[in-house]
C-alpha cells in the first residue's frame, strides 16, 4: 500500500507551540514476548523534516508501520492543525524503500495511478478524465514526463519519484519516508531531496524520514532522532551526532558534517 488515509476522529488534543503537529504519544509494539520498540514520544511539526536514525533492528521501519496503523501498537496518534479546526488522526502518505512488481509487466505509470486512486476496476476507468490528474500528482515530483512510461523500464531514482507523487494523493498532513532512496544514483538522490525540500516548504508539509545515511541526514534534517528500542536523543542535527550516547552506536562519526559545517 503506497499510502493510507486515516479518518479523522474527534479527539482530545493539546496546542503543540501555535504549531500544527502529530503527536505520536507512548508508542509501543511487542511481538510475543519481544519488545520491538517502547515508549516512543515525538511531537512532528509542519513545515519540519523529522529524521529517524538508529541500527539495525532498533524499530524504525516498524515504527512506521506502526504509525500507518499496519502494526499492532499501544499509544496514540493526534493531529492538529495551527488554528485548532482539525484535530484527530492526521491524512497520512508513505513512500516504502522498494516496490515489488514483475519487471516484464507492462503495466504503466499511468496503469498505477489509476489501480491506486479509483475504486472502480482500471479497465472500466476513464483514462482521459485521470490523466489530467496523474500529470498534476507526477508535476510535483518533476516526474510528469514519466506517465507513459512502463514501471519496469523505471530507473530507481524515477520509480521513487513516481511513490512519492502517489503519496501525495492526497497532500498528506504528514509524509513517511522509509530509507526512499536506498540504491538510487547520486543524481536521483540530489533530485529526490531537492523535491522533498520543496514540498516542505510550499506545502508546509510534516515529514519523518528514515535514513542511514548521516550526511544526508546532517545535510536535510532540521531534528533527528535516534531510536535503539526507545529514543535515545533527538534534537538538532549537530545535537544528536555529537552526543556522546549517538557516537557509542555509530563510532565516532568523523565523516559527518552538521549543517553549520562543524563536524561532528
Amino acid at each position: 500500500m503506497f499510502k493510507k488515509i486515516l479518518h479523522h476522529r474527534a479527539a482530545s488534543a493539546e496546542d503543540c507551540a501555535g504549531l500544527c503537529c502529530t503527536k505520536i504519544e507512548d508508542f509501543s509494539v511487542k511481538i510475543g514476548r519481544t519488545d520491538i520498540f517502547s515508549h516512543v514520544n515525538l511531537h512532528i511539526h509542519c513545515g519540519q523534516l523529522t529524521a529517524i536514525i538508529g541500527p539495525n533492528g532498533a524499530g524504525k521501519s516498524t515504527l512506521l508501520r506502526a504509525i500507518l496503523g499496519e502494526v499492532s501498537h499501544t499509544g496514540t496518534l493526534h493531529y492538529v492543525d495551527a488554528k485548532g479546526k482539525h484535530t484527530g488522526h492526521p491524512i497520512l502518505g508513505y513512500v516504502p524503500q522498494y516496490l515489488r512488481f514483475d519487471v516484464s509487466s507492462p503495466t504503466s505509470v499511468m496503469d498505477i495511478f489509476m489501480a491506486c486512486l479509483s475504486t472502480r476496476p482500471v479497465w472500466l476507468c476513464s483514462s482521459k478524465n485521470m490523466r489530467s490528474r496523474v500529470l498534476k500528482n507526477l508535476t510535483r515530483v518533476k516526474s510528469e514526463h514519466l506517465i507513459d512510461r512502463r514501471l519496469g523500464a523505471l530507473s530507481g531514482g524515477e520509480l521513487q519519484r513516481v511513490l512519492l507523487a502517489l503519496a501525495l494523493d492526497p497532500i498528506p498532513d504528514l509524509l513517511l519516508l522509509d530509507e526512499p532512496v536506498s540504491g538510487v544514483d547520486q543524481n536521483g538522490l540530489e533530485l529526490f531531496y531537492e523535491i522533498v525540500a520543496d514540498l516542505r516548504a510550499k506545502e508546509d508539509m510534516a515529514i519523518i524520514l528514515i535514513s542511514h545515511d548521516l550526511n544526508l541526514v546532517a545535510r536535510h534534517a532540521d531534528k533527528v532522532v535516534l531510536l535503539n528500542k526507545k529514543v535515545i536523543v533527538s534534537g538538532t542535527p549537530q545535537e544528536v551526532f555529537s552526543d556522546e550516547r549517538t557516537r557509542e552506536i555509530f563510532g565516532m562519526l568523523a565523516g559527518v558534517s552538521t549543517e553549520s559545517g562543524v563536524k561532528a
